[in-house]
């Protein structure tokens, strides 16, 4: 883990606000750990300026309330929402990551570049697609 940190992957307003324990199992550090030195460092060692995680992994509660779906992979720490910035910074990013052929599970381009959902998991689907 060179880029990122246990710490931004599982920090969350929505916790500390609403009172919820986002503590990851040690199960969960070695999958946010997979996720980083298979995906996400490699795309930031590439891509030459610093990449913003806007939420990785989610307990369950947490993934609860901020509306997140029954199965999704941010509860066992293999997914992040990630930005640089701009809809058109993550636009490149997004073509970025293809080009480079990173293991991904699913990389979505979500809204219209708002965010880059990216997963790293045991199936290493590389689907790339869109949520509008």
């Amino acid at each position: 883990m060179k880029y990122f940190t246990i710490n931004e992957l599982t920090r969350s307003t929505t916790a500390r606000l609403n009172g919820i324990d986002n503590t990851p199992s040690q199960q969960v550090i070695n999958n946010l750990t997979a996720l980083v030195d298979n995906v996400l460092d490699p795309l930031r060692e590439a891509w030459g300026k610093p990449i913003h995680v806007n939420s990785g992994y989610r307990c369950q509660a947490l993934n609860t309330a901020v509306g997140g779906v029954p199965a999704s992979q941010h509860m066992l720490g293999e997914a992040a929402d990630i930005t640089a910035g701009s809809r058109e910074a993550n636009r490149q990013l997004y073509s970025l990551m293809r080009q480079l052929k990173l293991p991904v599970d699913q990389a979505i381009n979500e809204y219209d570049f708002r965010w880059i959902h990216v997963s790293y998991g045991p199936r290493h689907r590389r689907h790339y697609f869109a949520i509008r």
